[in-house]
């Protein structure tokens, strides 16, 4: 039994060390580990490399329309009767018992337009933008990612601040129930104590209630299982120092050096070049139509009678050239060509949008930082004075010298300062992943770290 029971745990460890979770044996996610296991497992990520891998595969049967069709064919007919033909030269066979025949076909059309060949460059065309649409919604999926990340980061400080207030406020409440027994304070300041602990215990059921869902959005959008521990970043984002004072290496680039790299970055603004490219190569596809089509055909065929006649051709060889040119078609090519035009114009505009709004995306996430970096000093500041202040106030209630709304000013003013700080922090490690999101560099520097 005791071997068996040792099989089965080797076998456990087996199975934890293989799994995709193994580096977090430890049951902690770094940002990193949740990046990749949602690269790998999300379902979105991989409906777009299929998008991929359709492009793929209309390319190859763009190729196949280059290339000639091979195409074998056979019958055999069985006759209710034979008929023959008698005149005064002999008997002639009109129609046999039965007859097969059998043979090979090769065919090939082109455009003299040129048609196969700008379809076969469209195709290419429509690969490489299907790749940079994919690359596209990896990059909004991890950061997605980050913001549900964070998201779970600040409930968990959120519900330690909560946890902490709850304590402060239930010394605060027995600090006052001593008072009043020794006639120091009256009724009211305990009573006032007893509502400012009830008051905390319910926020901390809603701030623990906020943590379960984040964590429950996080596990959906990362396939991780709910029951998961989070590392915090390990200090902060790159080109963040401590001392948000200090100048971060991202204030080193202008905000046009910004934008440049953003319009020569972002998997969007590639991708709608090229769908700009594609309808003008559409345009020539559809003006092809105007050019006749040549067709080569060459037939190689057998054929045999029972009984055979006199006249039996029993083996044909030939090639024919065809040259189909329509003349009328009620309006067809002029529509299509007309079509494909207003696309083109549809394309231009498209990728004039997506650069301007690109540009709004980089001067926001930009003045976000910036933003962030400002106040997240501030905040610091404003929580060491408070806490400060707390411990300060305290010390005179113990003593008498401040009175039970003194204290809950305090601790008040201490709780709100802790939850903004904290904020702050995580909305600053979020602001510079929105920067390098906005910029197009974000999935390069996720790839590139792994």
């Amino acid at each position: 039994m005791s071997t068996v029971l040792k099989r089965l745990s080797i076998l456990v460890v087996a199975i934890c060390l293989c799994s995709p979770g193994a580096v977090c044996a430890e049951g902690a996610y770094t940002l990193d580990d949740l990046f990749r296991i949602a690269l790998e497992r999300a379902e979105k990520v991989k409906i777009s490399e299929e998008n991929l891998f359709i492009a793929e595969r209309e390319k190859d049967k763009t190729v196949s329309a280059l290339l000639p069709r091979i195409s074998a064919f056979g019958d055999y007919r069985r006759y209710r009767e034979k008929k023959s033909f008698s005149s005064f030269a002999g008997s002639f066979g009109v129609q046999p018992e039965s007859s097969a025949s059998w043979g090979l076909v090769i065919q090939q059309s082109v455009s003299l337009g040129g048609k196969e060949v700008i379809a076969l460059d469209i195709a290419q065309k429509g690969i490489e933008s299907s790749r940079y649409n994919a690359d596209a919604v990896r990059e909004a999926y991890i950061f997605r990612i980050a913001e549900a990340y964070y998201d779970v980061l600040k409930a968990m400080s959120a519900v330690e601040i909560a946890h902490a207030n709850v304590q402060r406020l239930r010394k605060y409440r027995d600090e006052a129930e001593i008072k009043l027994k020794v006639g120091e304070v009256s009724k009211t300041a305990l009573l006032r104590a007893e509502a400012e602990l009830s008051g905390a215990q319910s926020g901390l059921v809603r701030a623990e209630n906020i943590l379960l869902f984040a964590k429950a959005v996080l596990a959906r959008l990362s396939g991780i299982d709910e029951d998961f521990v989070l590392k915090e970043p390990v200090g902060r984002e790159p080109g963040v120092t401590k001392d948000a004072t200090a100048t971060p290496v991202h204030d080193l680039q202008s905000l046009s050096s910004l934008k440049d790299e953003a319009m020569g970055e972002r998997a969007e603004v590639k991708s709608l070049g090229l769908q700009k490219k594609i309808a003008g190569q559409q345009v020539r596809y559809a003006k092809g139509s105007y050019l006749p089509v040549l067709s080569f055909e060459g037939i190689y065929s057998r054929r045999d009678e029972d009984p055979q006649s006199s006249f039996l051709n029993d083996e044909t060889v030939y090639g024919a050239l065809r040259l189909d040119f329509p003349l009328f078609e009620g309006g067809l090519r002029r529509a299509e060509v007309r079509e494909a035009v207003a696309k083109q114009r549809q394309s231009e505009m498209l990728y004039d949008d997506m650069k301007k709004t690109v540009g709004i995306e980089v001067e926001n996430a930009f003045l976000d930082a910036r933003t962030q970096a400002g106040i997240l000093k501030s905040l610091e500041d404003q929580a060491r004075f408070a806490r400060e202040n707390y411990d300060a106030v305290s010390k005179q209630f113990e003593f008498g010298l401040a009175t039970s709304i003194d204290v809950i000013d305090a601790n008040t003013l201490l709780v709100d300062s802790e939850r903004e700080l904290t904020r702050a922090e995580y909305d600053y490690h979020l602001a510079i992943l929105r920067l390098k999101r906005s910029t197009g560099t974000l999935l390069k520097s996720v790839i590139k770290d792994k």
